[in-house]
C-alpha cells in the first residue's frame, strides 16, 4: 500500500490523512489511487466516523503540476478523472459523518474534497482556494456541486471566478467551511468526536442517507460536466498560458482562445 495517504482506526474512528507533506499533500495520481483505496476500505469497515486531514503544514495543495502536465493523454486525464469521480461519490454517499480538519492549504481538488464532508473544520490560519481559474480551468472533485450547495448559485459563481485566496475566518463568514478556530485543531476535532460519541449516531447518518442520496444523481452529472469541460479547457492557449505563468511565477495574458 502507498505510504502517500495513512488510515489508522480508533475504535469507532477512523481516520485518513494525506501524506506527502513535502509536496505540501499535492494529490498525484499514487495518492489519489491510494485515498480511493482507503475511503473504500472505511466504507466496509464499522467505523461510524471519518476525519480527513493533511501531514505536514497543508491540507493539500490540489492537483500536483506534474501529474495535470501529464494528464494530457488521454489514458493518464480519464485515469485521474476516474479516480477523482470515485473518490468524491465515496466520500459523499459514505454512511458515516465525516469531519475534514483543514491544518493548513486547502486548494483548488483539495478544497473540493474537504467540501465533500459532513463538517468542515480549519485552523484560523489555514488558507482557502478554489484556484482553477488562474491557469484557465474549472473546477473538478465535484467542486461546482459543493460550491453551489454552501453558498448558492450565483456567489459559488462568482467565487469560482474570482479565484481569491480566502482566510478560514472569511471562508466561514461566508458559510463555505463550518468553523475556524483559533485553538489547536486535534482538541477542536476531537470536541466534535466527542459530542459524536454521546449522539445517536445512527439516526444522523440515515438522515445523511436521506438528504444526500436526493442529490446523487446531481453530483454525478456536475461530475461528468467537469470531466468534460476540464478536457476543453485544457486545450485552450489559455490554460497553457495559464500553466506558463504559474510556472515562470507571473502574470498570465490570456487571450480567450
Amino acid at each position: 500500500m502507498s505510504e502517500t495517504v495513512v488510515l489508522s482506526y480508533d475504535n469507532d474512528v477512523a481516520t485518513i490523512t494525506l501524506n506527502r507533506p513535502e509536496q505540501l499533500n499535492a494529490m498525484n495520481q499514487e495518492l489519489l489511487h491510494a485515498l480511493k483505496e482507503q475511503l473504500e476500505e472505511v466504507q466496509r469497515s464499522d467505523a461510524k466516523i471519518l476525519v480527513l486531514k493533511g501531514s505536514g503544514k497543508a491540507f493539500s495543495a490540489g492537483g500536483d503540476m506534474k501529474m495535470m502536465l501529464q494528464a494530457s493523454d488521454p489514458e493518464a486525464f480519464q485515469d485521474v478523472m476516474n479516480t477523482i469521480k470515485s473518490i468524491v461519490l465515496t466520500l459523499y454517499q459514505m454512511p458515516k459523518v465525516t469531519i475534514s480538519a483543514l491544518n493548513g492549504a486547502a486548494a483548488g481538488l483539495g478544497l473540493s474534497i474537504a467540501l465533500a464532508c459532513d463538517y468542515v473544520i480549519a485552523k484560523a490560519n489555514a488558507k482557502v482556494a478554489m484556484n482553477f481559474i488562474g491557469i484557465g480551468l474549472i473546477p473538478d472533485g465535484g467542486g461546482h456541486f459543493f460550491m453551489e450547495q454552501r453558498l448558492g448559485t450565483v456567489k459559488a459563481k462568482q467565487t469560482i471566478w474570482e479565484g481569491e485566496t480566502l482566510t478560514a475566518k472569511q471562508s466561514e463568514a461566508m458559510n463555505l467551511i463550518d468553523l475556524a478556530t483559533d485553538n489547536d485543531l486535534d482538541e477542536v476535532v476531537n470536541g466534535y468526536i466527542q459530542q459524536l460519541k454521546q449522539a445517536p449516531i445512527l439516526a444522523m447518518i440515515e438522515s445523511k442517507e436521506i438528504l444526500n442520496s436526493q442529490q446523487v444523481v446531481k453530483l454525478k452529472s456536475i461530475l461528468e460536466a467537469e470531466t468534460n469541460g476540464q478536457l476543453s479547457m485544457r486545450q485552450t492557449e489559455d490554460h497553457q498560458e495559464g500553466v506558463q505563468a504559474f510556472l515562470n511565477k507571473r502574470n498570465p495574458e490570456f487571450v480567450w482562445k
